[in-house]
């Protein structure tokens, strides 16, 4: 039986972040968001990769026009905010049923120092919006000749 460090705070910590996962992963919402359209916070998916010379940030952001996305870099951290605006086209009282998050979103990523900022590059094709960051020529692989 492998020894574990009793930590006083442990369990709550625990318990808080499964009850947060409840509460944010309830479809429409906790408090009967489902009788009408959701303008609140959403979190758009993200996948994050290394390649030998760089950083990617792929982000889904279905039904955001470009110029309402926003990305910057400060102080070694990522910011990744937008907004996914309501389809005024279609009167709120005529929606039966309403799945999708509409409203503001902000995402911050630390990313390792290697990342040059200056070189930073972004496409938004189709729904996703894809940041190339690439790693500053001392953090890149290089091989060394071993000589006899």
């Amino acid at each position: 039986m492998p020894i574990v460090r009793w930590g006083p705070f442990r369990d709550s910590i625990a318990t808080q972040d499964r009850m947060n996962r409840l509460f944010n992963e309830t479809p429409g919402g906790f408090l009967g968001e489902e009788e009408g359209v959701s303008t609140g916070n959403w979190i758009p998916p993200v996948d994050i990769y290394e390649t030998d010379h760089d950083i990617v940030l792929k982000a889904e952001l279905p039904g955001v026009d470009s110029k309402d996305v926003e990305a910057s870099m400060h102080d070694g951290k990522l910011y990744l905010k937008g907004e996914r605006k309501y389809e005024s086209d279609v009167k709120e009282e005529s929606y039966l049923h309403v799945e999708r998050a509409y409203g503001g979103f902000a995402r911050t990523f630390t990313l390792p120092a290697s990342v040059d900022a200056e070189k930073v590059k972004a496409e938004f094709k189709d729904g996703i919006l894809t940041l190339t960051m690439p790693k500053r020529e001392e953090a890149k692989p290089r091989k060394i000749k071993i000589s006899m």
